[in-house]
């Protein structure tokens, strides 16, 4: 019996993360490139179980009742980098990203679903993904989907939160006694003078081949793992696109986002309800059972 309290206190709190990261995702809605999460539930090892006192001394062999499991637990936060729809602002220091980049194994281009994964030969390929690379606070480069560019004072390129956006040389991009407005940035990341069509930079748009190894560090910005090794510039036939005067929108569905918020309530009221049981249960045991 105290075994099931525990069942059904592991399900308590594995809907209430899975409510926090709806919960997260729906307050995101409105940032642009933000990429929405999905909780990956696991449950605990199976136990096998022996009906007590059999198999022992001279008597019968075990009976085996059958298998039990003991919980479920959050795996994991897996992140979802569907390409998000593009919205036109008309303002020249916001970029979005259209990504589509194909990967071919054996002469044939894999076919990725709706969630950008695909399974080739029993193994999970995941499509990969572009992002705008920026200088993090510790000197490391970080990647985002966020194309909100502003000026600083000093004519640097950066993020909203002052991230330095980096170019093709891996160095911030500066873009002294000029305005945004009169930069022409191409499909290609190259930015140009409006005015005299002279060369400023190219922006360094980073290929990561697996996205989901990449760790979420607020602000739009992602990380990617020190085992993992470096991102790679996007090449000419990967189809990636950078769009001036557009925001990529979250990929948030927010009717599918209700839908699930409203069924981890309902598990979590249901794991709930079985505490109370037991609880019940226990009750009658220890105090009228325990009278007789």
């Amino acid at each position: 019996m105290i075994r099931g309290l525990y069942t059904a206190a592991s399900g308590m709190l594995a809907q209430q993360r899975r409510h926090d990261a709806i919960s997260n995702n729906i307050s995101n809605m409105q940032t642009p490139g933000y990429k929405q999460d999905s909780a990956a539930l696991r449950s605990f090892p199976e136990m096998l179980i022996h009906l007590m006192e059999s198999g022992t001394g001279n008597g019968p062999a075990a009976r085996q009742i059958g298998a039990l499991n003991t919980g479920v637990f959050v795996d994991e936060l897996m992140p979802s980098f569907v390409q998000g729809d593009l919205m036109n602002t008309n303002q020249p220091g916001d970029l979005a990203l259209q990504s589509n980049i194909q990967v071919v194994m054996n002469g044939q281009t894999i076919v990725f679903d709706q969630s950008g994964k695909a399974v080739v030969d029993g193994e999970v390929i995941q499509q990969p993904q572009a992002f705008f690379t920026v200088l993090g606070a510790d000197g490391e480069p970080r990647y985002t989907r966020d194309g909100r560019f502003r000026l600083s004072e000093a004519g640097q390129l950066t993020t909203v939160n002052g991230e330095p956006v980096l170019g093709a040389n891996g160095q911030p991009i500066m873009l002294a006694d000029l305005s945004l407005d009169q930069v022409y940035i191409a499909d290609n990341g190259a930015l140009m003078n409006r005015t005299n069509g002279i060369a400023l930079g190219q922006l360094l748009i980073s290929r990561i081949d697996r996205p989901y190894e990449l760790i979420r560090e607020g602000h739009g910005s992602y990380r990617l793992p020190a085992d993992a090794g470096q991102a790679v510039p996007v090449a000419v036939a990967d189809q990636v696109v950078v769009r001036q005067g557009y925001l990529e929108r979250s990929n948030v569905d927010a009717s599918q986002a209700m839908v699930d918020m409203m069924t981890a309530l309902r598990l979590y009221e249901a794991n709930q309800k079985v505490i109370q049981s037991y609880d019940q249960t226990l009750e009658k045991a220890v105090n009228e059972i325990g009278r007789i």
